[in-house]
Formats: structure tokens, sequence, C-alpha cells
């Protein structure tokens, strides 16, 4: 039903800074695979196998992470070291990979707005990187493919977090219409936490359909002079449907240094001392 999956990378990540001065903050390694590689991951895992990427200045690592290395694959042939490259080389033989340019960064709507050549007249899905989503049976975007299926319309993932770091999301107001599912009157980019319709806030998994391109562009710029894509979904849910979905699952926020180091701490003892 959806093949596409679009991943919104151009961002510097300065709050990992020096580390991101010379390395995209997608690749990142949480443990023994860089933070990228999960998404695209999730992504295969919900059939979504034609990966867009939207990059800028500085990222060459991420393309050259998902292409062929003759120079270590020679290195390391036939050695016990092999093993470590089963899983991107699976990657790699499932999907398919594509790269544009954000030439100036100009908001998240702007990222999507951007990837439109990538992704086409169909809908698609949208994975932010900086949210590691681990789940115990199927992955967040399994999940919401699924629901896709049914109500073919927008579809964005939230959860609940404390009123204390509300501010940094954005937030949706919806009418509940079956567990775990709202369809969206209201949504607010950053609010102050008395100005927040509730506490369910939106985190970086989406599908999107193909309308929201248009939406977009003509989207006046809001907060921090920026394309929201928060803005674009309002438009759209208030023409139309967008639906919440609170998904099974834990989500790591790994834009923040102690995000990070939990989300590390948790795949090393739950996921990769068990492989």
């Amino acid at each position: 039903m959806i093949r596409k999956c679009l991943f919104p990378v151009a961002g510097y990540g300065t709050r990992f800074l020096p580390a991101t001065k010379s390395m995209p903050k997608e690749m990142l390694p949480v443990v023994n695979k860089p933070l990228v590689q999960y998404g695209v991951e999730e992504a295969l895992e919900a059939g979504l196998t034609e990966i867009g990427f939207v990059t800028g200045r500085g990222k060459r690592a991420i393309a050259d992470h998902f292409d062929v290395s003759y120079e270590l694959e020679h290195q390391i042939a036939g050695s016990a070291k092999e093993k470590y490259l089963t899983s991107v080389r699976d990657v790699m033989a499932k999907g398919s990979f594509s790269f544009t340019r954000q030439s100036e960064m100009r908001g998240l709507g702007d990222a999507i707005l951007t990837g439109r050549r990538l992704m086409g007249d169909e809908a698609f899905g949208v994975v932010l990187s900086d949210d590691l989503c681990v789940c115990e049976e199927e992955g967040v975007l399994a999940q919401m493919a699924n629901l896709y299926k049914q109500f073919r319309c927008s579809i964005i993932a939230v959860q609940e977090v404390p009123e204390e770091v509300i501010h940094k999301f954005g937030v949706i107001d919806g009418e509940q219409i079956k567990d775990n599912i709202y369809q969206i009157n209201h949504m607010v980019e950053k609010p102050d936490a008395k100005d927040a319709p509730s506490n369910l806030a939106i985190i970086g998994r989406y599908i999107l359909t193909p309308d929201i391109f248009e939406i977009i562009e003509s989207t006046p710029p809001g907060k921090n002079d920026e394309l929201q894509l928060t803005d674009a979904l309002l438009t759209q849910a208030k023409s139309g449907c967008v639906l919440a979905y609170k998904f099974k699952g834990r989500r790591f926020d790994c834009g923040s240094v102690a995000g990070f180091v939990e989300a590390t701490n948790y795949v090393y003892e739950n996921i990769y001392t068990h492989e």
C-alpha cells in the first residue's frame, strides 16, 4: 500500500557539537549501528522499501553508509569480522536509496516539500531519525501503515509527555474515535505548558498523503519564521481528516545527549547483548 519513506536529514545536530562538526548526527552510533540505520530498518519492516533522503552539505557519510565499501569488503572478506556487516548488507539488499539536497534549512515543512521529487504523487512515510523507537512486536511505522490501509488519510504518531517538556513538541487536540486513535481538530507547535491543548505530543513518525505538498506550498512561515509541517497538517485536518495514533512501543529522544545515552544503554542491555 505504501512503498516510500522520506528521511529529512539535513540538520546540523548542534546539540552534539563538536562531534557533529564533521560527522552527520544521523551517523552517531547507538552501540554498533548509526542512528539512521535503525530508522531505515523500521521503514523496511513496514514494507516501505523506497527510501529517500533530504540531505544537506556535509552529509555524504549517509549515502556512503548505504553503499558498498569495496576497500573494507576486500580487507575483511572471509574473516570473522565480516559478520559485522550483516545488518547493513541486509538493509541494502531490501531497499533502494535516493537523495536530494535541501539548499537552505527552513523548517520541517520545507524539508518535506524538498522531498516531493522523490516521493511523487502517492502516500509516503516520514521518519525523523532523532526519534529512536523500540517496539516488542511490530515497529511504529508498521503499526501506522496498517492503520492507513483502513483510514486512507494522513496519520501522525503521538505519545503522552509530561507538562514540563511539552514546550519542545507539537501538540494535538482531538476527538478519540477508537482506542489510541484521535481525529485531530487542532495542533500547536511548541506551546507553553499553559497553552497546550493536551499532553499528546507529536513524535517523528508520519504517514502523509500527497496533497500535503500543495498545502505546504501555500502555508506561510510560522514559528521561528520556518515552514512548519504542523501548520500544513492543521490545514489538512480542517479540510479533510488527519489522525493521531498513540503508538505501542518506547521512544528515545536521540536529539538530546541525555536521550541518546539512555537509548544507547537500553539497546546495549536489551537488544545488542541478546543478538
